[in-house]
């Protein structure tokens, strides 16, 4: 067998933008080029923020066409944002653009929904912290509404994707866990909650595992990308933290902390089983599922949609000088809570940490790059937050904090992050969700070993890593957290 005897075709979809990725791997080669990348902008209309889900699939066919003209594919796999849907009529066709998740029409959904199934109880079933977006409380809050009457299928925006590629439908399962739908123990649907909430899961089509097969390319989308056929589409890790955490090169049995990061910074462990205790649900960890049998235990942090909503008011100044000037202020001076609801909407992000300071009687950051500081020791704060919980939470401990995601590349933030840790951290790779991706086509295509080890192993051996160790005492740490009424 050639080096690498095949390649695979990742669509993976952020908040901001999308790209196709082609990755080449056969034994002790795994190879990521970009073949092609687009903007995600939302659209506000007069009824709500949407996503532009004609221009996003106009992005992969051109990304698929790009694809092909660098290699002959063997598979196509799509990743994407979580517990955002479409919403088909009879026909198959899509009613509307879907809505974004930061949108504002689930404000005060999530009390109608615990009066039906108290939030003690919703948890125990579902395993998922409260956030405003999840699919069940978007599903509650349009519920009455004229496209959810003529809807007759719900697809995540990954099977939504794979539909219009393929022509079938099905609900891929790491992707479904965020929902609030699935009972993280049985790893199927939850109808008891469903049931009590009048949300109909037969509008979800089957379940399918990462790995299977999800059909083959339509002879009328080979035709518009100029692609060769049969092309099949493999079935991944369709949320992007899944296949993130699938591409953490760990070592087997090592003791580890993730933190993928991005729009979001998604802190926690790797876990056997749900932890799905009323301490877990209080300090806000929810138990998403991963690849073969694993359980995603993680906090969701704003990430770094702080700072780039502070570049995008600043009118989009270079981030590197502006790094280097962050990294000469005073450590901690200021810090704010990376998760609180008051960041998740656009705009005016500058003013909003400074009046949270103020709110905590802290000093609001004096210029952009007291602001940028401000942010990465607060996300740090968050990461080491996060992963002191989960251990405590989960009683396991661990050794090492590897960071996944563009996030690694902020050197600064990594370091922050070991510091606030007092554990080493490994950072790297910075394209960990495609690479999951390209890792689960692979495998099922028999390119690489069966186990999750092995896939990891295959990460390690190819991807440029760094390391971080830990400088001083945390106690400068847990003074700042203990400002924001934690330690």
């Amino acid at each position: 067998m050639n080096a690498a005897r095949n390649a695979y075709a990742a669509v993976d979809l952020g908040a901001s933008s999308g790209r196709v990725m082609v990755g080449r791997v056969g034994p002790g080669t795994l190879r990521l080029t970009e073949a092609h990348r687009f903007p995600n902008r939302p659209v506000r209309l007069p009824g709500g923020l949407h996503w532009d889900v004609l221009g996003l699939y106009a992005g992969v066919l051109d990304g698929l066409r790009a694809a092909g003209r660098e290699a002959r594919l063997t598979s196509v796999g799509i990743d994407s944002w979580a517990v955002d849907h479409g919403l088909l009529d009879a026909d198959g066709a899509l009613l509307g653009n879907p809505v974004h998740y930061r949108d504002t029409r689930t404000e005060g959904v999530a009390e109608q929904v615990w009066e039906k199934v108290p939030a003690p109880e919703l948890y125990a079933r579902t395993g998922l912290q409260y956030a405003p977006f999840n699919t069940l409380y978007q599903l509650v809050a349009a519920g009455g509404s004229a496209q959810l009457h003529a809807a007759r299928q719900v697809l995540l925006i990954p099977d939504l994707l794979t539909y219009w590629l393929t022509g079938t439908r099905g609900t891929e399962l790491t992707n479904a866990s965020t929902t609030q739908l699935i009972d993280p123990g049985t790893r199927t649907w939850s109808r008891e909650v469903a049931d009590r909430l009048g949300i109909d899961l037969t509008l979800f089509p089957p379940l399918r595992l990462p790995g299977t097969p999800a059909g083959l390319v339509l002879p009328s989308v080979l035709r518009e990308t100029e692609l060769t056929g049969p092309l099949p589409v493999t079935t991944v890790a369709s949320h992007d933290t899944a296949s993130a955490v699938a591409a953490v090169p760990a070592a087997a049995g090592e003791r580890f902390a993730y933190v993928c990061t991005g729009t979001w910074s998604l802190a926690g462990l790797e876990l056997d089983a749900p932890v799905l205790t009323e301490e877990s649900r209080l300090a806000n960890f929810t138990n998403e599922l991963g690849l073969d049998s694993t359980v995603r235990y993680l906090r969701n942090i704003m990430g770094l949609w702080l700072l780039q909503e502070c570049l995008r008011s600043w009118d989009g100044p270079d981030l590197g000088p502006l790094l280097g000037a962050a990294a000469a202020c005073e450590p901690l001076r200021s810090v704010v809570d990376a998760g609180a609801p008051e960041f998740l909407a656009p705009g005016r992000m500058p003013e909003r940490i400074a009046d949270a300071c103020l709110a905590t009687g802290q000093p609001a950051p004096g210029d952009r790059a007291a602001t940028v500081r401000c942010v990465l020791d607060s996300l740090a704060l968050a990461h080491h937050r996060a992963i002191a919980d989960a251990q405590r939470l989960a009683g396991r401990d661990v050794d090492v904090v590897r960071v996944v995601g563009g996030g690694a590349r902020n050197s600064l933030l990594c370091q922050l992050t070991a510091d606030a840790c007092g554990l080493p951290v490994v950072a790297g790779p910075t394209e960990a969700a495609a690479l999951g991706n390209v890792l689960v086509q692979a495998r099922a295509h028999g390119d690489t070993g069966a186990s999750l080890a092995d896939l990891r192993a295959l990460v390690a051996r190819t991807q440029p890593l760094s390391r971080y160790e830990p400088r001083g005492t945390t106690s400068a740490w847990r003074s700042a957290g203990k400002r924001l009424g934690a330690g």
